[in-house]
């Protein structure tokens, strides 16, 4: 099974404009975000190749700088699956495109090899995408978090044979229980990064955007809500720090994260 890594990568962001070309310190010294997740997407084993795909020429010309391989898409894709669609279209001939988000240095490895392992081992699947237990203190932060009008982080639920239910930005299922810090909980963080059968992603980009990807600005809902399987893979972090960089305060997180590891 021939499998392509994509890091989609925009400049626009509405949260963070020209994210992708921040300097981020760590031991090895200052290298750009978009450098640091070429580097976690090369760290991967079975990826038969990895590509940047960007609408943007800064961070092209930025990427090929470093030695990354890139292929340019439109300014009109809506979201990092969206663009993963035109490099399949682009570069045909790989059974799974792999997503990984360009503001997620910190991914590991494992987290996309277990994902690539999943749909070999489940054929009916069209997608996978991985999930992690949340224990009592990240239950509570994501609750203390909705009770103060942010969103904590993303969970999901899912049925039989691990296949995704639903995803939201809410904290589901309600346990209504107080659960210590380090006991694991019924709740599952999800984790923005995504392996796609190569027919499911093609097939993607025409759909429209349904009723519950609007609502919850969640892009892989449109595949539940066109009737496409997903499959959860439940993934160890082994005590690493899994961190996206999504504002300018998440810079200093994930400078400490990347030195913890060291």
């Amino acid at each position: 099974m021939s499998v392509l890594l994509v890091i989609p990568a925009r400049y626009q962001s509405v949260r963070y404009p020209g994210k992708p070309l921040v300097s981020l310190k760590g031991p090895d010294g200052d290298k750009t975000l978009i450098m640091r997740s070429w580097q976690a997407a090369k760290a991967v084993r079975g990826i038969d190749r990895v590509v940047v795909a960007t609408d943007d020429v800064r961070i092209r010309d930025h990427a090929q700088s470093f030695g990354a391989e890139v292929v340019m898409t439109s300014t009109t894709a809506q979201n990092g699956t969206e663009r993963c669609a035109e490099v399949a279209e682009a570069l045909p001939g790989f059974d799974v495109v792999v997503n990984l988000q360009g503001d997620a240095p910190l991914t590991p490895a494992w987290f996309v090899e277990d994902l690539v392992a999943g749909l070999r081992a489940a054929p009916e699947a069209d997608i996978a995408t991985p999930v992690l237990r949340c224990d009592g203190r990240a239950l509570n932060g994501f609750l203390a978090d909705r009770r103060a009008g942010r969103v904590g982080g993303t969970t999901a639920v899912f049925g039989a044979g691990m296949r995704g239910l639903y995803f939201s930005k809410e904290v589901i299922p309600f346990t209504g229980q107080v659960y210590a810090d380090d006991q694991p909980t019924p709740v599952f963080h999800h984790v923005g990064v995504y392996a796609y059968r190569h027919a499911a992603l093609r097939a993607y980009p025409a759909w429209p955007i349904g009723p519950l990807e609007a609502l919850e600005g969640l892009e892989q809902l449109r595949f539940l809500e066109n009737g496409r399987q997903v499959l959860c893979v439940e993934v160890d972090g082994k005590g690493r720090v899994f961190w996206e960089l999504n504002n300018p305060s998440d810079v200093p997180v994930i400078e400490a994260a990347l030195a913890a590891q060291a």
